[in-house]
């Protein structure tokens, strides 16, 4: 199975899932997307790959999702609920590299395995999680005020709330997007690679997500066609 195919079912599981926690546990099963997100986010962003013509690190598909979980808690919750839930995702990055950096110092026995693997793996996630803090935790913010921005600037232009839901949703992600990608690879990797390749990188995950953005418009407007259904039900 190719790289290509795997990120695409990865994309497709990431949005999917959200939108099933979403129609089954609310509010929050977003929250809880938003954790499980964020942790196997940071332990994939270690990896990099070659798909689709570009090396990219993993981790892009993942990301992208909590990007959409917070679309949906500013558009269904509010603003305050869409920040509770950046908070939630940097709470998951919190536990996430206090644990792993604990593994690390544990004596193994001689019939282990996996520790060295485990040891490795795990060498870097200290500076990783901490680039993932700071990436995430500014272009999620920014992500939930250009949303709200948005949202002003399309209903004082046509009178409707619910218009441009696409415009509210891609316009502040492909922005805040950007300046993760841009935050994330210069804390995480400057000076394990060279100025060309992290450039490369940064621009291939960069395209990337900007069809990982495009493509999530179908389940923010699944997610308020769920949200109206629910409505009519609970009136």
């Amino acid at each position: 199975m190719t790289n290509e195919v795997l990120l695409v079912a990865s994309l497709l599981f990431a949005f999917g899932g959200l939108l099933v926690m979403f129609r089954f546990f609310s509010k929050g099963g977003i929250f809880a997307w938003i954790a499980i997100c964020t942790i196997l986010a940071n332990v994939e962003v270690a990896v990099l790959v070659n798909a689709f013509g570009m090396e990219q690190t993993l981790g892009n598909t993942l990301f992208a999702a909590t990007f959409l979980a917070t679309d949906f808690l500013s558009e269904f919750y509010g603003k305050k609920e869409a920040r509770r839930g950046v908070f939630m995702g940097i709470a998951a990055s919190a536990t996430f590299v206090f644990f792993s950096a604990i593994w690390r110092f544990y004596t193994p026995s001689a019939n282990d395995f996996a520790f060295e693997y485990l040891k490795n793996l795990f060498a870097n996630t200290p500076r990783i999680v901490a680039a993932s803090f700071v990436g995430f935790a500014v272009s999620e913010f920014l992500d939930i005020n250009l949303y709200e921005r948005w949202w002003n600037f399309s209903q004082k232009l046509c009178g409707d709330k619910r218009a441009f839901l696409w415009l509210r949703n891609n316009g502040s992600t492909l922005i805040s997007q950007a300046v993760n990608i841009t935050v994330f690879n210069v804390l995480a990797f400057a000076g394990l690679y060279d100025g060309a390749t992290l450039f490369s990188i940064t621009l291939s995950c960069y395209v990337i997500y900007v069809a990982t953005s495009l493509l999530d418009t179908p389940f923010i407007y699944l997610a308020r066609l769920l949200w109206e259904r629910k409505m009519r039900e609970n009136s």
